[in-house]
């Protein structure tokens, strides 16, 4: 029902009166809607981390120095320092240096942190095709146009290795959701018929990347994608947290592929905090439900409950029935339970 950790061990299931974060040795913790939404602290995330934690900041977001992030962290109140950063764009550098020989260029798409990472091993960061790149590495900046994608497009075309930091298709931020990174690499991708190496969450290199860092035994993996952050957990078979605060939906994670299911559900990051059997999706609680017709019935039995409760209850019947239609609530307390998780009963 929930994702199997097989190469860490399951934590979860052998201390679950203990709180969730006392299970685990290293917590892996998405940036983007996650800790922060640009500018601002995702509100009660600075309060639930501590600086007795250990903690490494996973990134796919390659537009920044690692240094860059962890003073944006810290003047938001984080404690973090340039080691506690881990992003894609040190994992891209790191794909590039074991595939191609010392000092060939590559062409870089993105920001100049990730040009930078490219030089640290041992590569030539160019620009554009006509140096004759042997590989191109693609990763989100503001400023990308179609200049750049074209000289990609054009390297790529001719026999270039192709690596993306990420394939985000949005990158949460203060004002909304706008197209992130796999938004561009998709231009790219329908230009050339070519297939990227990732290197960010949900491919396993930059989850693998951090947990090395951390000498992670028992690592757990905190995001606010299913997409990336908990599917990526899952290909590395660790542990995983939905915290409710960014991208995915309570929708979204009732009808989650298997491969997208977390080990844990939360409204924000305090629920670190709580019993992790509290914590852990599992069927219980005050409440029932069942598939009728094609949709999924809610029902209370009366008692009051916690909606993340009722959520963690409700996903095993959700997850496996495949394929339901609408959510729907059988009385006026499943009613209320449903508006507050935004779906219309």
């Amino acid at each position: 029902m929930t994702s199997s950790s097989g190469a860490f061990g399951d934590a979860a299931a052998e201390y679950t009166g203990d709180s969730l974060r006392s299970l685990y040795d290293v917590l892996l913790l998405d940036l983007d809607g996650t800790v922060y939404r640009g500018a601002d602290a995702v509100p009660g995330a600075r309060e639930a981390l501590t600086a007795g934690d250990n903690l490494f900041y996973v990134t796919n977001n390659a537009s920044r120095r690692p240094s860059e992030v962890a003073r944006h962290l810290r003047d938001l109140g984080f404690p973090a320092d340039d080691a506690s950063v881990v992003t894609s764009s040190q994992s891209a550098a790191r794909l590039l240096a074991e595939q191609v020989p010392s000092g060939s260029p590559v062409l870089v798409v993105g920001t100049d942190a990730l040009a930078e990472e490219v030089a640290r091993v041992g590569l030539n960061p160019v620009r554009t095709a006509d140096a004759e790149p042997v590989a191109v590495v693609q990763g989100h900046s503001p400023e990308t146009g179609w200049p750049m994608l074209a000289e990609a497009t054009l390297a790529i075309r001719a026999g270039a290795w192709w690596v993306a930091t990420n394939i985000d298709s949005t990158l949460p931020t203060e004002r909304g959701l706008v197209l992130g990174n796999g938004s561009m690499v998709a231009a790219v991708r329908h230009a050339t018929g070519a297939e990227p190496v990732v290197a960010g969450k949900p491919a396993a290199p930059l989850l693998e990347d951090a947990i090395r860092r951390g000498a992670a035994q028992r690592p757990l993996v905190i995001g606010d994608r299913l997409d990336t952050d908990i599917e990526g957990a899952n290909a590395v078979g660790a542990d995983s947290l939905l915290v409710l605060t960014g991208v995915s939906t309570v929708d979204d994670l009732l009808r989650a592929p298997v491969e997208q299911r977390p080990t844990y559900v939360g409204a924000s990051l305090g629920c670190l905090d709580a019993p992790a059997s509290q914590v852990r999706v599992m069927p219980g609680g005050h409440w029932t439900a069942r598939v009728e017709d094609g949709d999924l019935y809610l029902e209370s039995t009366g008692v009051a409950g916690d909606a993340m409760e009722v959520l963690r209850g409700l996903l095993g019947i959700a997850w496996s029935n495949p394929g339901f239609g609408r959510v729907r609530p059988v009385d006026e307390h499943a009613r209320s339970v449903l508006e507050e998780w935004g779906i219309a009963p």
